[in-house]
């Protein structure tokens, strides 16, 4: 734990709300500590309740923190400083005493691209540079919170400290907040979790928008080993709501790890067919690969039925009976905004109208909120004000919302929220699906032809870099398991872990799928329609696991037998064999690329039967 500096003299905040003596002895620690190292005027400790969350909004807004929008019930518009506006991968770190604890090392001696290490020595020193009185002048929240609906065997809790009511009340959007998770939780261990925006008052130099940050000094340091999460100079989104990110992935994989479970960046869905016959599944894509999308699809073809889940992250463990079991142990979604749209996503459209915390989007004069792809036509006599919160038309030749602005929306508004998505013992998953952003070579669908083979394919995914700011082009990366920035031990060994639960007494395997929604012709243009029509995959996927679809075994795993694939009322034509076509020199040239970023980048760490898959691959693709 960090240093107490406070004096015996010194006098302690002021309480505003709570009593620290109602909390069990470790809280109270870890709540006393903090206040003797960050120094803030006031303490606050957050019940959840909807008169706090109202009194921290109508503060933040009079502040000029955030502006109500008046044609929502209860939206709110937040305009950050355009220096802290996304996640901040160089500066997000694990602290483990071996470095390869944390990281595989490259062959090549280059900086590893799965993940920074940071020596516990190098952080001690970094929060001694930080922390001490940065909450000076501010109040410090105490924010209890549950990962997975409270009480559930599959949920984790934490208490988040922070010098932020922005945080607070997007924290009570995206997790279960409050009174109710310290009553369940009792004595019980908890996730450490100390955030501040590292503004202590008075400031030294104004603030862009009203938003306190320090981006000079932004750091998001994970202590596995202590199950603590440091965050500090960052207001923004992953950096600051310590339960998303840094919690439910990069921490929880590390205690998936130890406890037997799975802690994944997955969506999870339920599919139900027109005979009424229901199956859960979850799906792995990188950023910009449609997965909300997916997690709230409108099928076209009659008598399908999709639901929610989670659209963002997936804890699964086995039950005694041997199925795998997932909740989503969020309470909210936090969704890219631009490109969402009444096209792409009505069930998200509808979800946001209300009870919404919108950031870097831009504003309409009519009270309302807008951003690239929305489709929608505003009236002409509607003007717009960027997330930059300057008078804006498309003539300025730069986007009106920010690429990474958000929606925060509590996921039971979501039309299509499936009835079991708060069920205690997590929902059953028959298939998982792995996917990613390939314009070629890649089918439409392929299942792994076993469970070692879906462990390597999660390995080998990649996918064309979009938004990102930091990659030119459109390059292909590598992102395996769609978990590269978020993986919370070294992936060499998660790898293990990964193929470890086929060696499970009793545990019945969900099949394993690979999809690419994005393959494109020779003239550029896709050749699968998407969105709604994704459902006549999913329709495949589930004749495969009722044993029921044709499939043919082929290099890379089994395709589906054309006449097996539902195009019943597709509007437009399809060329399924060019969908599926195996091109045997871009698969040559796939098995090289992949093989060097293993060699490479998980070198020593890269499990046997890894190795293996990739030369049976090999050896496969040679035969095409």
């Amino acid at each position: 734990m960090p240093p107490q500096l406070q004096s015996s003299k010194q006098a302690g905040p002021r309480v505003l709300q709570g009593e620290l003596n109602s909390l069990s002895p470790a809280i109270r620690d870890f709540v006393e500590a903090n206040v003797a190292l960050c120094q803030p005027d006031a303490l606050h400790i957050c019940d959840g309740s909807e008169e706090e969350n109202r009194t921290l909004l109508a503060q933040l807004e009079e502040q000029g923190l955030i502006k109500k929008l008046p044609k929502y019930n209860n939206c709110w518009l937040a305009r950050t400083d355009p220096q802290d506006v996304a996640r901040v991968e160089s500066r997000t770190v694990i602290v483990t005493r071996d470095r390869r604890d944390t990281i595989p090392t490259p062959l090549d001696g280059s900086v590893s691209q799965l993940g920074r290490w940071m020596s516990p020595e190098e952080l001690d020193k970094a929060v001694s540079q930080r922390f001490p009185g940065c909450m000076k002048g501010r109040t410090m929240y105490v924010i209890p919170f549950s990962m997975g609906p409270v009480g559930s065997p599959l949920s984790k809790v934490g208490v988040e400290l922070t010098d932020s009511a922005y945080v607070v009340v997007s924290m009570r959007v995206m997790t279960r907040m409050g009174k109710a998770v310290l009553a369940s939780h009792g004595t019980g261990d908890f996730v450490r979790c100390l955030h501040s925006v590292g503004c202590p008052l008075p400031l030294k130099k104004p603030l862009v928008n009203n938003w306190p940050c320090n981006p000079e000094q932004t750091l998001i340091a994970h202590v596995p080993e202590n199950r603590q999460i440091i965050s500090f100079g960052s207001g923004y989104g992953g950096n600051s709501l310590l339960g998303k990110k840094c919690f439910a992935l990069r921490i929880a994989s590390r205690l998936a790890k130890e406890e037997g479970w799975l802690a994944e960046h997955m969506l999870i869905l339920g599919v139900t067919n027109p005979t009424g016959q229901k199956k859960y599944m979850v799906a792995a894509f990188p950023s910009a690969c449609g997965k909300t999308n997916l997690a709230m699809l409108c099928p076209t073809l009659p008598g399908w039925k999709v639901e929610c889940v989670g659209d963002d992250i997936a804890w699964m463990k086995f039950d005694q009976e041997g199925h795998l079991r997932a909740i989503n142990p969020e309470n909210g979604f936090f969704g890219v905004a631009p490109g969402t749209s009444a096209k792409t996503n009505p069930n998200a459209m509808a979800t946001i109208t209300e009870n919404t915390l919108f950031t870097n989007v831009a504003e309409t004069s009519d009270g309302g909120v807008h951003w690239e792809g929305m489709d929608e036509i505003l009236p002409e006599d509607v003007t717009i004000t960027s997330w930059k919160n300057q008078p804006w038309s498309q003539k300025d030749g730069e986007p009106c919302a920010h690429p990474n602005s958000r929606f925060c929306t509590p996921a039971n508004q979501c039309p299509i929220i499936d009835p079991l998505w708060e069920s205690p013992e997590g929902v059953p998953i028959e298939a998982i699906i792995f996917g990613g952003r390939r314009p070629e070579g890649v089918p439409l669908v392929y299942e792994a032809f076993s469970w070692q083979h879906g462990v390597f394919v999660g390995a080998a995914m990649r996918s064309e870099a979009t938004a990102a700011a930091e990659h030119k082009g459109k390059e292909i990366m590598h992102d395996p398991f769609a978990m590269r920035p978020f993986f919370g031990y070294n992936f060499g060994q998660y790898l293990s872990h990964w193929l470890s639960m086929a060696e499970r007494s009793g545990a019945k395997l969900p099949k394993i799928f690979h999809v690419n929604w994005f393959r494109k012709s020779p003239s550029s243009g896709f050749l699968w329609p998407g969105f709604g029509e994704n459902i006549r995959v999913l329709d495949w996927m589930f004749r495969r696991l009722n044993g029921q679809a044709g499939a043919m075994p082929s290099a890379i795993g089994y395709l589906p037998r054309l006449e097996s694939f539902n195009l019943e009322g597709l509007r437009e034509p399809v060329d399924l064999e060019q969908l599926f076509a195996l091109d045997r020199d871009f698969w040559q040239k796939e098995v090289e690329d992949v093989g060097k970023y293993f060699a490479t980048q998980v070198n020593e760490d890269l499990p046997e039967e890894v190795a293996r898959q990739l030369e049976l691959l090999k050896h496969r693709v040679n035969q095409i």
